[in-house]
């Protein structure tokens, strides 16, 4: 049997390499597109909650992290940006834009997936499912697992995704497969990820949310601050705000580095000790009584015996020294973080394949020619918000226009 030869084979069915197939497709190029699943856009049906935000009226290169950062604008640059919004409205997609977040106008995530998958079908693009690429081998061409299908390819791109949400299908077999033709991988940690402690008091303020201000301290130094409501939970911390600390938090962990995160409970007011005396002179309560007009009951216990105050005692009758201890457990409460939780949890990935070993105007591999890459594979990740689904786009749409 004579097996065809295929222009272009995109591995994986998830955002980045439906948009490389669609794009390719537009180009003139015969696609083929293999997802191990049964269907394609199992991520991106449960993405945002199943609301899909894509994308970030804000999208300042700071929101996007690498290990090489003196070379993210040659990857990421205006031109790409602006090309997500062209390629959605290409597709008839209906969108609106709540506090920056770019959502489907529908609020459903199916609406990008289908919108996707009915174009793929529109341009004639292959959809092979249920087949888990496992092996490559490269002669005169392409072989895509060569002691079961055999299928030849001229042009690959691979969009297999990271090691986050294995249970979507991306598990880090694309790893093995760029391995394969020499490249080096930068290791993947949980990136946008709740943050794990094994302090005593988690199991009292599980179940707490509250809006706050965070300070991530590394081997004591301040690295980066975030606002927004915070998780509270029985082992540790979650919410989004702790999302956008998670990678920077999980590469220091994974140096051994001491990881600290400092809760300002009342971000409200730049003058706590003003604020609070205000307060009392309204209220006249004991010190519980008092916090508890701003905080959960749950989270001033564990404020107090942090700052080592009774509960009963009368806020005029605070020490000196006893209210700078109240201030800083309110503004400064330190919390040690020890772990994050792990790759099942994980809305994304740190690391992957070098920026150094892809080029960055075609995102064709720098080891092997008509070998691509797209997506969370690449050592790029995104902030909480859209970022690294814009970078799905911009790359697929990048690898799509440039592959030969």
């Amino acid at each position: 049997m004579v097996i065809e030869m295929k222009e272009v084979v995109v591995i994986g069915g998830g955002a980045s390499g439906l948009t490389a197939a669609i794009t390719a497709a537009r180009n003139g190029k015969a696609v083929t597109l293999i997802e191990r699943n049964n269907k394609c856009g199992k991520k991106i049906l449960i993405t945002g909650n199943g609301r899909c935000n894509f994308w970030n009226t804000d999208n300042d290169l700071s929101h996007f992290h690498t290990s090489t950062p003196n070379l993210l604008k040659e990857f990421i640059t205006e031109e790409r940006k602006n090309s997500i919004l062209n390629f959605f409205n290409s597709l008839g997609l209906a969108y609106k834009i709540k506090n920056g977040y770019y959502y489907p106008f529908s609020n459903q995530s199916f609406t990008i997936n289908n919108a996707l998958i009915l174009e793929c079908k529109k341009l004639n693009v292959e959809i092979i499912t249920d087949i888990t690429v496992e092996k490559i081998i490269k002669k005169d061409h392409f072989i895509i697992n060569p002691d079961k299908e055999k299928i030849k390819a001229k042009n690959i791109i691979i969009a297999t995704g990271s090691k986050a949400s294995p249970k979507t299908g991306s598990d880090g077999l694309g790893y093995e497969l760029a391995k394969s033709f020499n490249h080096s991988i930068i290791t993947p940690l949980p990136s946008l990820v709740q943050l794990k402690a094994k302090e005593n008091y988690l199991k009292n303020w599980s179940g707490i949310r509250t809006d706050v201000k965070l300070d991530l301290l590394i081997e004591n130094k301040h690295i980066k601050s975030v606002t927004g409501e915070i998780q509270l939970t029985n082992y540790g911390i979650s919410g989004i705000c702790v999302f956008n600390l998670s990678g920077e938090s999980a590469k220091a962990l994974k140096q051994n580095k001491k990881v600290t995160i400092n809760i300002n409970f009342i971000p409200f007011t730049q003058n706590p000790h003003e604020y609070l005396n205000e307060l009392n002179k309204t209220c006249h309560k004991n010190i519980s009584e008092l916090l508890e007009g701003i905080l959960h009951y749950k989270l001033v216990d564990i404020i107090l015996k942090k700052a080592n105050i009774p509960r009963k005692l009368l806020f005029e009758n605070l020490s000196s020294k006893e209210l700078n201890q109240l201030v800083i457990a309110l503004t400064s409460f330190q919390i040690n973080i020890t772990d994050t939780n792990t790759f099942d949890h994980a809305q994304t990935c740190s690391g992957g394949i070098p920026l150094t070993e892809i080029n960055p105007q075609t995102l064709e591999s720098l080891k092997t020619k008509h070998l691509y890459f797209v997506g969370e594979i690449i050592d790029i990740d995104g902030d909480c918000g859209g970022y690294n689904l814009g970078w799905a786009w911009m790359s697929a749409i990048t690898a799509g226009k440039s592959v030969k």
